[in-house]
């Protein structure tokens, strides 16, 4: 049993309630520190051994969408299918 534990245990028995819960916060942060330096040494030793695979460091990139096409103002018209939908040598003004 760790020192911590032990006056974690002693304290609640004498009724120092406050100074239980400084010694368990202390029991606590050793033994996920004891956890994390095992899973550092686990790791350091596969780093070589390929048993260690890379995250992706980003999203995968998004699908750009097909543009439209465009009258003479700059609006979408329909879909693209690669063909051109207007005709620029007419004046549609008139």
């Amino acid at each position: 049993m760790s020192e911590n534990t032990k006056a974690f245990i002693d304290n609640l028995e004498a009724g120092n309630n406050a100074d239980a819960g400084e010694a368990f916060k202390s029991a606590l942060r050793d033994k996920m520190g004891d956890a994390l330096d095992a899973k550092r040494q686990e790791l350091a030793a596969n780093l070589f051994n390929g048993k260690v695979e890379a995250q992706p460091i980003s999203d995968p990139k998004p699908e750009i969408a097909e543009p439209g096409t465009f009258d003479r103002d700059g609006n979408v018209v329909g879909q693209n299918d690669g063909s051109v939908d207007i005709d620029l040598t007419k004046d549609e003004t008139k």
